[in-house]
């Protein structure tokens, strides 16, 4: 491995995707959607249904925008990156594994608990994605990032399976029903999450680039610098802009995740057909994640990110079309081709334009402005179905915000790796 790359702590800090990512695709896209709808939420309207998923994930989005930044501000300041992450994926781990326990009908306490382990989920990516300033050099981050997107897809993909597995033939795992295999499920994911974090917070240095301020006096610290951080980001006026135009096109990327299998259902197709769609996701994006790593060296970042964002606006169109569940499979490969390389090139494109001493306070920006358009996305897909009284309309609501973030982020014109500028 070139110079650019210390093996080990690059391949810890890819690692905490792999960890991690079982809650995005078991819990987030998998399980709780159906549970949620099924189980949970038994007896209750499938508008209605899809309104309260969508509200959770809308609520559990905003919580962890308004955090961000202070917390990427704090964690700067006192060199606390990792103890911040370590913090949030406990408690993502704890409320994962406590969704077990929840009962028939209990649908406010499941949304509860999710939105909790949602939050852990999303605040403790501020910190791993920050942290990518520690193990590769500018011209590198495109290939390093899509390392992590592509593990987090296999080893998500991997588990994933086998909860699908578990679900199918419970018996085989000396589990009494489908149900017991759910719960199961989620106990799992929260092993492997908590399992596979050690190697970041063991191997991945974080630089002393604080003051060293901790506790109370950091926090009184981020209070006082949160403005002034606002004002420091402005001053970087191509990372600004840049985060003006993923906040638009990242909602798209992030709805789709959240919503794909309750739209599934909601067009009359079996849960175990939507299930082997997203196993399908995980697999096509494990390549096809690294490969655009690749695309984006050799042809630039934004343009990989471009080639996404219009794959994705056929994949809406068709969507609203679509009639047979074969096609929800050809989407799904069509999806796994695109959406790690449109994250991971984003992140990369990101991190190139921001100094690295202050990488947590702007990802704190970077992850704030994502949670945010994770607010709008699923609310309006949610709000589109019960205006229309078709949720085929909902999926044609975000066409809106791949179109209108491609067109900012298509004015921002690479020069080189390292500069970039607004045109």
């Amino acid at each position: 491995m070139s110079r650019n790359y210390d093996l080990k702590k690059v391949l810890s800090w890819a690692f905490y995707d792999w960890a991690n990512s079982a809650f995005a695709t078991t819990v987030m896209a998998g399980f709780f959607p159906i549970f949620f709808k099924q189980y949970w939420s038994t007896g209750t309207d499938i508008h209605m249904s899809t309104f309260y998923l969508g509200t959770a994930n809308s609520i559990a989005g905003t919580v962890v925008a308004i955090m961000a930044p202070f917390l990427g501000f704090i964690a700067d300041k006192g060199s606390a990156k990792k103890k911040f992450l370590f913090f949030f994926m406990m408690m993502g781990v704890v409320m994962t594994g406590s969704l077990s326990f929840l009962a028939k009908g209990q649908w406010t306490s499941a949304m509860m608990i999710y939105m909790f382990a949602y939050i852990g989920f999303a605040g403790g990516n501020i910190f791993y994605d920050s942290l990518i300033v520690s193990v590769a050099e500018k011209n590198r981050m495109d290939i390093v990032s899509s390392l992590g997107y592509s593990l987090g897809y296999l080893g998500g993909g991997i588990l994933f399976a086998l909860n699908v597995w578990m679900t199918l033939k419970p018996a085989f795992f000396g589990l009494a029903s489908t149900g017991e295999a759910v719960r199961v499920s989620f106990v799992c994911v929260a092993i492997w999450w908590g399992v596979f974090s050690i190697p970041i917070l063991l191997f991945v240095d974080e630089p002393n680039t604080g003051t060293g301020q901790g506790g109370i006096k950091s926090v009184l610290t981020g209070f006082q610098g949160l403005k002034a951080s606002f004002n420091e980001l402005r001053k970087h006026r191509v990372a600004f802009q840049f985060l003006i135009g993923y906040w638009l096109y990242i909602d798209g990327v992030d709805t789709i995740v959240l919503m794909a299998v309750d739209y599934g259902m909601s067009l009359g197709f079996d849960s175990t057909s939507l299930i082997k769609a997203l196993l399908i996701t995980q697999f096509v994006g494990f390549p096809a994640a690294i490969a655009f790593g690749k695309i984006g060296e050799k042809f630039g970042t934004k343009t990989g990110i471009l080639i996404g964002i219009s794959v994705y606006i056929v994949v809406a169109v068709w969507g609203f079309f679509m009639k047979h569940l074969f096609e929800f499979y050809v989407l799904a490969i069509v999806i796994g081709l695109v959406q790690g390389g449109v994250q991971s090139l984003s992140r990369s494109f990101f991190a190139r334009l921001i100094p690295r001493e202050s990488a947590g306070e702007f990802f704190g920006f970077y992850n704030m402005v994502g949670k945010f358009a994770a607010v709008l996305g699923p609310f309006l897909m949610g709000w589109t179905s019960i205006v229309t009284g078709s949720t085929r309309y909902s999926i044609l609501s975000i066409i809106l915000l791949f179109v209108s973030g491609g067109i900012i982020l298509s004015l921002i014109r690479e020069r080189s790796s390292d500069s970039l500028q607004y045109s």
